[in-house]
């Protein structure tokens, strides 16, 4: 992975059906600022594309024969070397269990298979920063996952020693807000907000945003709402 901030923002696509690489490739590759490294046909082979290429951002798909989306996505999460490595999940059914295991396993974020053309671009460029791709919309239904599918309460560790500032904007972005809500609610500013977050983030071994929204609700700093 580069951290040349000049570099293209580097994308391996890892999907069984050739179509839909082809027209993900054709769609990225037109694009300035941005390069496919790799096209793989199974999580396994994503995974070692992933190791051979580090790239920034692996669009997954979800389901696939040999090794799964989710499975190559825990499997690039627990490797150091590819830290750097940011993975979005592609799916056809939105927010459904494979998506919410994903975002378990270590996935940045997800789109959904028919995005507009413009919305992936946004989103390949979103995660390549190391944001979470989770608008506040889908941070939504995340939130509604747990109300009909309570999750087991754990702990993550390193939640003790959040502090009080840390706890309340890792409840406020559980809650669906972005950085610059974060910051007029608790009244500082959106430097702080994100400051506070990344702090958090890493004293719990979140990789990105959406693992520190999953954190936020399995160790009960956020209760769900009924709807």
């Amino acid at each position: 992975m580069s951290n040349d901030v000049d570099a293209p923002i580097r994308v391996l696509i890892v999907d069984d059906q050739a179509l839909m690489r082809a027209g993900f490739r054709a769609l990225l590759d037109a694009e300035d600022g941005i390069e496919v490294v790799g096209e793989a046909v199974n999580g396994r082979e994503g995974l070692e594309l992933a190791r051979l290429h580090t790239p920034d951002i692996a669009l997954v798909d979800v389901q696939m024969p040999v090794m799964t989306g989710i499975e190559a996505t825990r499997a690039i999460a627990a490797d150091p070397l590819l830290g750097g490595v940011h993975v979005v999940i592609l799916t056809n059914y939105g927010l459904d269990e494979y998506v919410f295991d994903a975002l378990r396993a270590g996935a940045a974020g997800f789109l959904l298979k028919d995005t507009e053309p413009a919305e992936l671009l946004q989103a390949v460029r979103v995660a390549a920063r190391g944001d979470a791709l989770l608008s506040p919309a889908i941070t939504r239904r995340l939130i509604g996952e747990f109300v009909a599918r309570p999750p087991d309460r754990t702990t993550a560790p390193g939640f003790e020693t959040l502090t009080r500032r840390e706890r309340e904007v890792s409840a406020l972005a559980a809650r669906g807000l972005t950085n610059e809500e974060i910051a007029a609610h608790m009244v500082i500013s959106p430097f702080t907000a994100k400051t506070h977050i990344s702090r958090a983030m890493i004293k719990l071994g979140a990789r990105d945003r959406a693992q520190l929204v999953v954190f936020a609700y399995e160790s009960g700093l956020v209760t769900p709402r009924e709807r």
